[in-house]
């Protein structure tokens, strides 16, 4: 469940920017089916690679996070 909220955000940035899953993948330095793996929802995406696609698109951590998991945090959950 974790995994697939993870994969439709950064599913939804990578579109909003215009990015196909080649081109991302290959700006960020992982297989094509590495990236849809996680866009799927099949592999949790690892805390190094969060950080490599933040910074590819130009958005914090917290912003490429699913909305569940900030409203968890929010309350101390």
């Amino acid at each position: 469940m974790e995994a697939e909220k993870w994969g439709r955000r950064i599913r939804a940035f990578r579109k909003l920017k215009g990015f196909t899953q080649e081109q991302f993948a290959k700006e960020i330095g992982v297989s094509v089916s590495f990236l849809g793996e996680v866009e799927r929802g099949n592999k949790v995406p690892p805390d190094y690679f969060l950080e490599d696609v933040a910074d590819m698109l130009c958005v914090s951590l917290e912003e490429l996070q699913p909305l569940d998991d900030k409203e968890n945090k929010s309350k101390g959950g």
